[in-house]
Parts: structure tokens; sequence; C-alpha cells
């Protein structure tokens, strides 16, 4: 760790203390050259093995990217999808591996995105999961309805008896 005053490379911790959540550890340096101070955040490095089996950091902004193009038109505000971006991240540092695959990636965005808006669910899942026909569509709304978690939007709304007359 160089020194952010003079650049020297040689510091010596003078305390170490692990963050409230855990995540991470707070150290507070002092340079040996010029005497300063300075404080670093260490944290575990989290990276995605896509399929072709390039690696790549973990990125919260490219999920909460790729979210946002399923919640298109749909009432998620940009506080809704930060959120679910942390908790995508959450969950996959709770495993506590330092490589998870892509498709890891893709559950962890699937569970609170299901229960954040069933549309932006079935529009991601239909990609994540290669939806090939109106069937496959039809089978994960029957398990949104199955499970309780499907928006009003994907159940039938009662007729007003005028209308079943007519």
């Amino acid at each position: 760790m160089h020194c952010p005053a003079c650049r020297y490379k040689d510091s010596r911790v003078l305390d170490s203390r692990v963050a409230e959540d855990g995540s991470s550890i707070r150290r507070r340096r002092e340079c040996r050259s010029c005497g300063k101070r300075f404080t670093t955040l260490e944290q575990m490095q989290l990276v995605v093995v896509k399929r072709s089996g390039v690696m790549e950091p973990f990125s919260r902004e490219k999920v909460i990217t790729g979210v946002r193009k399923a919640c298109k038109g749909r009432p998620v505000s940009e506080t809704d999808l930060a959120k679910l971006g942390q908790q995508v991240e959450e969950s996959l540092r709770a495993a506590g591996q330092g490589e998870v695959e892509a498709d890891e990636v893709g559950l962890a965005i699937l569970r609170p995105l299901r229960a954040l808006d069933a549309i932006a669910y079935l529009r991601f899942a239909s990609v994540y999961h290669h939806y090939e026909s109106v069937e496959d569509f039809e089978a994960a709304i029957e398990q949104l309805k199955a499970s309780g978690a499907a928006s009003p939007a994907l159940t039938p709304q009662p007729q007003p008896l005028v209308d079943q007359l007519f």
C-alpha cells in the first residue's frame, strides 16, 4: 500500500477493525517515510466466472443495468433497483466464495426480482432460462400463481356483472 501523501511503499498498521456487517476490514496506517496517517478498507474480491471461462470482477452496477431493462415500463424505482443490487451482492458474498459462476449470479437476481415485480421477473427469466415458446411462459406464470408471488397483472380479475351478461 503506497502512502497517498508521499507515495512511499511501506506503512505500518496502527489499528484493524472489522466493519459492522463483517464484510470488510478497516485498517489505520502510518507511512514509515513521512509519518502521515491514512485509512484503508480491505474487502474480499468477488469474481464472476463467465460461461466462456473468462473471469471478471463482480459489478453491482452491471446487475442493476440488466434488471433495469427487465423493469422498463414497470413501477420499479431506482431505489428498488439499488436495493436489489445490494441484495444480490450480499447473497453472493454470504456464500463465502471468491469466485461465482455467472449462472449463480442469475439465480441470485431472480429471487429478489420475483418479490419485487412479477412481470419484470418473467422478462428476466425468459432470457435467463431461454424460454422458447408460449408454453414456457405459461408454465412460469402458473408457478408464480401457485407460489402466491403473482402480481395483480398476472391474476385474472373478475369481470363486472354487466360485462358478464353481454
